[in-house]
């Protein structure tokens, strides 16, 4: 089974102006966000990459196609990967959202959390999962793969992996432009990194 990069979107201005972007059509990277996706096509230049997958929302494609062009192949596009369906929240001001009473439940019990018109944390975990479960029986033993996604999925394929309770999925952070790293076994499945990008440290 193979080495799975699990890439973040790169910045873009819903992240600058903290609102919720969700599955909005037309948000796209920022000037910074196109940099960090060149950048990151310059890390993974250096390593052997078998396929390159993304969720189909632009800011994602915009960060997964600089990397593709510098390994010479194309961007599979993957519904699984999509961001949560946050329903009537998204596009809203993240300080306008924490005054709601399911903020609360967002942020202590996901488990139990709904987004109105949208779909639960639960929902969403076992989409990505799956998704990535599908994409990883792919590939052989040692192949790699990057799949470009958004934060929440990232942090909930994570916790199911380590198999923390998905209460407690709110306490991994992923930055914009970071790698997060699962070599996918049979039997086990291992964090090599979480989180990583040389311009955080």
């Amino acid at each position: 089974m193979p080495l799975v990069y699990l890439v973040r979107h790169a910045e873009n201005e819903f992240i600058s102006d903290k609102r919720l972007a969700g599955r909005l059509v037309g948000v796209h990277l920022n000037e910074k966000g196109h940099q960090q996706a060149e950048h990151l096509a310059t890390v993974f230049s250096k390593k052997r990459i078998k396929a390159i997958y993304a969720s189909p929302l632009e800011r994602t494609m915009e960060t997964a196609r600089p990397i593709a062009e510098a390994l010479g192949l194309d961007v599979q596009l993957c519904p699984g990967l999509m961001e949560i369906d946050y329903g009537t929240w998204q596009g809203q001001k993240l300080k306008v959202l924490r005054r709601r009473k399911l903020w609360q439940t967002v942020q202590r019990a996901p488990s139990r959390a709904r987004f109105p018109q949208g779909e639960s944390f639960l929902e969403a975990q076992k989409r990505a999962v799956e998704e990535i479960e599908m994409l990883a029986g792919r590939h052989r033993k040692r192949e790699a793969i990057v799949c470009v996604t958004h934060a929440d999925v990232i942090k909930l394929v994570v916790a199911y992996y380590l198999g923390m309770p998905l209460d407690a999925f709110q306490r991994i952070a992923i930055a914009p432009a970071s790698v997060t790293t699962l070599l996918i076994d049979p039997q086990v499945v291992y964090l090599l990194n979480l989180n990583w990008n040389e311009r955080i440290f």
